[in-house]
């Protein structure tokens, strides 16, 4: 009898190891509509192979997410099984209690943080020393650019008798306008493929201008500053951009407009994510296929961004999610997201031979993580980014006087602030 109970234990044991236990379980989550999704939904078979768990993504817009996740999480029961958290939500999610720490989880199956670049673990990790969130994918911005019109001999020879100097990257905002103005009067393209459109789209391509000129939102205080004279000079320089570098109709452009304007070779440049390079470079997608680089946003500073894993407190299947989590975030998994254009987050994958050998640009895009800063993180981000992007617009549609604007998000911002209880 004791043999038996023991063999049962053990076949129980190895069945469950090799997923028979978690058959006829199926996890669903809310993902966004980017590549990175579509990579990890291509090796979904692996994980059902490897678990028996069924995996179903709903794939919506980003405009579309905060809205459908947030009354699921307040919910009894959330339809969704694990999450991907933006950073705008890393403060708002948690601080709601909506998510499951994973600290025990972690320790349990001596899971390893230590892998992961800091910068991200900060960002979409750690709320108030705990943790709630496994990195998943970077969008660090940064200046993606076409070289062959940088080095084409006849607007290196114009751009020496208009400003004599020689024709090169600029090192500051406002040189990136003048190049961007010159390059669509001379080279025959936009000058920049700007994504306008208000709301998120605005916010994170301005917030590049923002923190390169040296501004913020709030201060270390929480006091807003974002209408100080480098929040106004960041406005004043976007709007530059727009129109003297745009194309028509940007201030309605979102990413997808950008990429195909740049992507059919009709612009000189894009301030956008770090993952997009992978796309223009690929000859089945983009008609600039190497002719494109990557280079940090002038002025140094670009926007840092990023989503995290997560599991609601009140998902049905935590074990399961947690299982998904652990394999999505395997070496193995996140090697194979990268070479097919991912966007990762671990240092192991930026430093493997193989990745770089496909991409030897994420050496770049690893020390564009480390100088890249992110939005205030806390309670109200969300909030704090529609109202920036709604007063944005106002002033580059030319509907309200850029100061006046401004003033108006320092007021709401200081609000938001004093909600969440951080002004000192």
């Amino acid at each position: 009898m004791k043999k038996l109970v023991v063999s049962l234990l053990v076949i129980g044991v190895l069945l469950l190891w090799a997923g028979i236990g978690f058959s006829g379980v199926t996890l669903k989550a809310l993902m966004e509509d980017v590549p990175e999704t579509r990579i990890i939904e291509k090796l979904l078979p692996d994980f059902e192979a490897k678990t028996g768990i069924k995996v179903q993504f709903e794939i919506v817009q980003y405009s579309d997410m905060h809205a459908k996740l947030v009354p699921q999480l307040m919910s009894p029961n959330c339809q969704y099984d694990f999450l991907e958290v933006d950073n705008y939500w890393a403060g708002e999610f948690p601080a709601a209690g909506w998510l499951l720490d994973l600290g025990s989880y972690v320790k349990k199956d001596n899971f390893d943080t230590s892998v992961y670049l800091p910068s991200m673990l900060k960002m979409v990790g750690y709320y108030q020393n705990k943790l709630y969130m496994i990195p998943m994918y970077n969008y660090a911005m940064g200046l993606i650019y076409r070289k062959d019109l940088l080095n084409n001999s006849k607007l290196k020879e114009k751009w020496k008798q208009e400003y004599g100097t020689e024709l090169a990257l600029p090192d500051s905002v406002e040189g990136y306008v003048k190049l961007a103005a010159f390059m669509q009067k001379n080279a025959g393209v936009y000058g920049s493929a700007m994504q306008a459109q208000r709301g998120d789209p605005i916010v994170m391509e301005w917030c590049n201008y923002l923190f390169s000129v040296g501004g913020d939102f709030y201060d270390e205080n929480w006091k807003p500053i974002i209408n100080n004279d480098k929040g106004l000079k960041a406005v004043e320089l976007y709007k530059e951009a727009l129109k003297t570098a745009a194309p028509p109709g940007a201030l309605s452009f979102n990413l997808d407009d950008s990429f195909r304007i740049m992507s059919q070779g009709k612009a000189f440049s894009m301030i956008t994510y770090n993952w997009m390079l992978a796309q223009l470079d690929d000859p089945n997608t983009s008609k600039v296929a190497g002719k494109v680089a990557l280079a940090p946003m002038p002025g140094g500073v670009g926007l840092n961004g990023g989503w995290g894993w997560a599991i609601p407190k009140n998902s049905a299947h935590k074990k399961e999610a947690w299982e998904f989590i652990k394999w999505v975030e395997s070496f193995d998994i996140a090697k194979k997201r990268a070479l097919a254009g991912g966007a990762p987050t671990r240092k192991d994958i930026f430093n493997d031979k193989d990745v770089l050998a496909k991409y030897p640009w994420y050496k770049d895009v690893e020390k564009l993580l480390a100088q890249a800063k992110p939005v205030p993180e806390f309670q109200y981000s969300a909030q704090m980014i529609e109202v920036t992007g709604r007063e944005l617009s106002l002033a580059c549609a030319g509907q309200k006087d850029a100061k006046k604007a401004l003033n108006t998000v320092a007021k709401e911002l200081l609000k938001l602030a004093k909600q969440a209880r951080l002004v000192k």
